[in-house]
């Protein structure tokens, strides 16, 4: 079975053609269960998420902040396995038909090995994944594999990224670009700054993917000052921690079902 990467095009393309960015939710799976992690996507897509990223816990973050951390914390002590990983793509891609992407680090895919993993993720309808650490020079074997299982390969670019290498990783990657907004980790901040500006316009003049911009949106302003220059709004912290904040699991489906909306109003609002 082949993965859904034209889905992802097609759904990036659907947003520009009206005129807005598309936005992207990120939630961890395990999180706070893995049903529980499940209808957390189901909700932040009936908010009005046209694409979502489904975490894969790591116990040795490099890119996620506090919040992000937290809840993979409470995802692995909960037992979370890649199969339920897999689980969750399968089950959110067929209950709302929106693209679902992994973003993981690389040792977990290593140690599973690549071939099963593409294979499994396309299985499950996955359109591929965001690898924030392997470093393009190191990814032959892996993107051989996503492209024949018709899976994206998502690069991140960074403000410290020279105009070269950002070259060398847009030639590389498939589906879009993430665009890391601030050199640092994730996590929700006043302000996202010219820096991300600056990044998708050198990100652009290499390549014509979608580059999408991630890590400090968290409310409707920031993601309309964002879609006035990106593709697409990422959004991750913000979700989680209101999940985190949440009295029960209920509460906390209410409240990313109610930030989704107010983002997908932002990402309109360009």
């Amino acid at each position: 079975m082949s993965g859904n990467v034209e889905l992802l095009s097609s759904s990036l393309a659907r947003a520009k053609a009206e005129n807005r960015a598309a936005l992207i939710a990120y939630l961890p799976a395990g999180f706070p269960t893995v049903d529980g992690a499940i209808a957390a996507v189901k909700a932040v897509v009936a908010g009005g998420a046209d694409v979502v990223e489904v975490g894969l816990p790591h116990s040795d973050p490099v890119l996620d902040g506090p919040v992000i951390q937290t809840a993979d914390d409470i995802a692995l002590r909960g037992g979370v396995k890649i199969a339920d990983v897999m689980r969750t793509v399968r089950e959110a891609y067929q209950a709302t038909g929106v693209p679902i992407l992994v973003m993981t680090y690389w040792n977990p895919i290593d140690r599973y090995g690549v071939e099963r993993f593409t294979a499994e993720l396309a299985e499950a309808g996955g359109a591929g994944c965001i690898l924030p650490d392997l470093p393009v020079q190191e990814s032959a074997l892996w993107r051989e594999h996503a492209e024949k299982h018709g899976l994206a390969t998502v690069f991140v670019v960074a403000p410290s990224s020279k105009d070269e290498r950002l070259s060398t990783i847009t030639a590389a990657g498939s589906g879009f670009v993430y665009a890391a907004s601030l050199m640092g980790v994730t996590g929700t901040r006043e302000s996202v700054g010219e820096q991300a500006h600056d990044l998708v316009t050198r990100t652009r003049a290499t390549t014509s993917l979608p580059v999408c911009v991630g890590l400090g949106v968290s409310n409707a302003r920031q993601a309309a000052e964002v879609a006035g220059f990106a593709d697409g709004v990422i959004v991750g912290s913000a979700f989680v921690k209101a999940m985190l904040d949440a009295p029960e699991e209920e509460a906390g489906l209410s409240a990313v079902r109610s930030l989704a909306g107010e983002l997908a109003e932002g990402v309109r609002k360009r």
